[in-house]
């Protein structure tokens, strides 16, 4: 064989060799970036990413949690899309159409969170509104708590420490789930202005109330009727008349607040005693700030209260929910009366 075949022959080996084993490591790398390795574990999965982590800290969760099942091979996918140098924070939903290295790294490089619903309800003060939003978001309640109660940041949305819970209007809301605590009171200043529409503010100011006042008999009037909404105007009708009249509001909810005990089923006269701005069967007008949240149903039954000559109510004998009005105080130890007789018979104290 002539020198130049050899040669020849050696060259055509060589680009074969050099084909088949580019084609293997072509091969593998292919399968690190489109092979499935995301674990699904037979259903949708949420994985959160807390603000200030590094990539690192998102790998070592992957891990812990089993969401990837070749972490070396999710390891080089993300380095090779620069996924290591731009962590997001946030909620992210793994479906099931996430499923290679690549899908997830563009995922989490993306910053498309999956958002949480926080439902705010239920809420008496600023303790408990901090501990349930800080179940749905990342702000921890003790975060949350010492901004609701900072005099700065009441000041700064015009509000007093009495008054500031008014400006938190009950419904569900969309949020990231990384929000910070001041994130949060933002957005709920810009649902606060949504909320009081112009229509609104003059409804309230037609009863010469302030916007924190109109929510805060509407905190009394959701606690008075709680059961059935339909009754709340009447109710907010009656108690407009007695601070018209300059007459006491005499709300037993009231007095449950001040003494912050609201197992109270019966109050009695040494409840009324109590030295407190909520005592208001000592004190005239409206207490300083709300007892609760009120609802949305709430603040328009006030906003939207029942035009009648009601001064007195007493809850009915019957333990419906529903109340017995009355417009003269005759009436009212009656109606008083039965309720008092069908409460020893039951034997509440």
């Amino acid at each position: 064989m002539s020198r130049k075949k050899k040669i020849f022959i050696g060259i055509a080996i060589f680009f074969v060799v050099a084909v088949s084993v580019g084609g293997y490591f072509g091969y593998g790398y292919y399968k690190m970036i489109f092979d499935e390795n995301v674990n699904h574990q037979g259903k949708e999965t949420y994985i959160y990413i807390a603000t200030g982590s590094e990539y690192d800290d998102v790998l070592e969760m992957l891990k812990e949690k089993n969401i990837i099942m070749d972490a070396e091979s999710f390891d080089w996918v993300a380095r090779q899309m620069n996924y290591d140098k731009m962590v997001k924070p946030g909620r992210y939903l793994i479906s099931g159409e996430i499923s290679s290295n690549k899908d997830l790294v563009a995922l989490l490089r993306s910053g498309k969170q999956s958002p949480v619903k926080v439902k705010i309800n239920n809420i008496r003060n600023f303790t408990q509104l901090a501990g349930k939003v800080s179940g749905y978001i990342e702000a921890d309640s003790l975060e949350l708590f010492n901004i609701l109660i900072s005099p700065e940041i009441t000041e700064k949305y015009g509000f007093t420490r009495e008054t500031f819970l008014t400006m938190f209007i009950p419904d569900t809301y969309e949020f990231y789930w990384n929000t910070s605590a001041e994130q949060f009171i933002e957005r709920m200043a810009e649902e606060y202005k949504n909320f009081w529409t112009q229509t609104r503010k003059a409804k309230a100011a037609e009863l010469g109330f302030s916007q924190s006042q109109v929510s805060t008999l509407a905190s009394i009037v959701q606690e008075e009727q709680n059961k059935f909404s339909g009754e709340r105007p009447i109710i907010a009708g009656l108690y407009i008349n007695r601070i018209r009249q300059g007459m006491p509001l005499q709300a037993d909810p009231t007095l449950k607040f001040a003494w912050n005990d609201f197992s109270i089923k019966r109050v009695l006269d040494r409840h009324k005693e109590i030295n407190s701005p909520y005592n208001t069967y000592k004190n005239a007008g409206l207490p300083p700030g709300p007892i609760c949240l009120p609802e949305v149903s709430s603040i328009d039954a006030v906003l939207n209260y029942e035009q009648h000559d009601y001064i007195y109510m007493c809850a009915k004998e019957d333990f419906s929910g529903y109340h017995n009005f009355a417009k003269t105080y005759q009436q009212h130890l009656i109606n008083a009366r039965k309720y008092q007789e069908e409460l020893n018979r039951r034997g509440i104290k």
